[in-house]
């Protein structure tokens, strides 16, 4: 299953669960001009992928875009506008991958977790993030 989060017509994150199943070929659940793409692949055994290189492309990234695997875990998501506005949440879990794209978010561990996190470099700490109040236990309002 892929979930899409939305804010009007703002895509704020795609969650690709972990019961999706790709049945067979390259699927990519971003748009072409993402700065950061997310997809599946499913291939039969024997298929071939020719050796490759990418080219150095150079690229304009005005946002950092996350993605994070979850390895173990639940933790609740609680998506912003980019007012800092509250819109909704929603619970990932183990296998579960989540693609940040706009907005913001804010998270809530609900078990003990492990993800793994990927994101366009360089981090730039002082320069990256804006930190805000977010909404408490009772705020939330599941997607």
């Amino acid at each position: 299953m892929i979930e899409y989060i939305k804010n009007g017509e703002i895509l704020l994150a795609i969650i690709v669960k972990s019961d999706y199943k790709q049945k067979e070929g390259i699927e990519f659940f971003t748009s072409e001009d993402s700065t950061q793409q997310i997809g599946c692949v499913a291939h039969k055994k024997g298929t071939i992928i020719d050796a490759h290189v990418h080219n150095k492309v150079k690229r304009e990234v005005f946002y950092t875009h996350e993605t994070l695997i979850m390895k173990s875990g639940k933790v609740r998501v609680d998506f912003y506008d980019n007012d800092k506005t509250y819109v909704s949440s929603s619970v990932i879990g183990k296998g579960d991958v989540i693609l940040f794209t706009d907005g913001g978010h804010g998270f809530k561990y609900l078990e003990d977790t492990q993800m793994i996190e990927i994101k366009q470099g360089p981090y730039l700490q002082t320069q990256d993030k804006v930190r805000f109040e977010g909404i408490n236990d009772n705020q939330a309002v599941m997607k």
